[in-house]
């Protein structure tokens, strides 16, 4: 991404060391974006929720080095911001996010990992452009029943979390492509995950399954016979089907459970 131009905001204090910065990306020509870059910040300017021509926001300590402040909750006055597209708020000390961030309806990537949430509010649901979620690194015990709503999403990660459980209503994630769940506390797979025709890549290390659905061979496009990385099972003490046929692909789970069938 290269920077068009670069000046400080009128709106915000210089001591504050804010600047925004219109940039053009080829993905997002002519976006206007915003990021944190001082050190000595303290709070959130609440003139930064009067832009409402903001596209893409940027506060997540780990994409400024510098950066000392963190986040331990997001002002409600975010769902002002309606023209956001991208929003990053990974690596801060977040507990919850509020109810507003639903208002947010033209987001097309969420980035939340590494901080401290247990729940998700139910508008974000209603993220129906959503194409991108990101919340490795928190504390879920459960898949939030609203992600299920967001049938434009293509990308899902919740890798090291507390997660036991997944609402069979994830079938609706038609467009899904990557899942990834590794390092969470799954004891079981719903059958809805084995509609997800388009998934290309899921990954289920470290949790605590034993049995693979029935069904699961249906996931054609998750080929590891010639991509090794499209589906993971390490460190689960998978026992239907045996890891040495989940090590087949598709194809060998879908006999065994066929065979499994005939046996009955």
């Amino acid at each position: 991404m290269q920077l068009a131009s670069s000046s400080p905001f009128p709106l915000l204090s210089n001591d504050l060391q804010w600047k925004y910065l219109r940039e053009h990306d080829p993905q997002h020509e002519g976006g206007k974006k915003l990021k944190l870059e001082g050190k000595e910040l303290m709070s959130v300017p609440h003139q930064l929720f009067t832009l409402e021509g903001l596209e893409v926001l940027e506060m997540s300590p780990e994409r400024q080095s510098c950066l000392r402040y963190r986040l331990d909750l997001i002002p409600r006055e975010i769902g002002g911001l309606k023209n956001l597209t991208l929003l990053y708020l990974d690596s801060n000390n977040l507990k919850d996010i509020p109810v507003e961030i639903g208002s947010l309806i033209k987001l097309e990537r969420l980035t939340l990992s590494n901080n401290s949430l247990t729940s998700l509010p139910e508008e974000i649901g209603g993220l129906q452009r959503l194409r991108s979620l990101h919340l490795a690194n928190n504390g879920l015990v459960e898949l939030p029943p609203p992600l299920c709503q967001l049938r434009n999403l293509v990308f899902l990660d919740v890798t090291d979390n507390r997660i036991g459980s997944i609402p069979d209503t994830i079938h609706q994630l038609q467009k899904l492509e990557t899942l990834l769940l590794l390092f969470n506390h799954l004891k079981r797979l719903p059958r809805g995950i084995c509609s997800l025709n388009s998934l290309s890549t899921l990954w289920l290390g470290h949790n605590k399954l034993k049995a693979l659905p029935s069904s699961f061979g249906q996931l054609v496009n998750l080929d590891w016979g010639w991509n090794y990385c499209s589906c993971n099972f390490e460190g689960n003490p998978l026992e239907c089907p045996p890891p040495e046929i989940c090590s087949g692909g598709p194809a060998a789970i879908r006999k065994y459970f066929a065979s499994s069938r005939g046996q009955k």
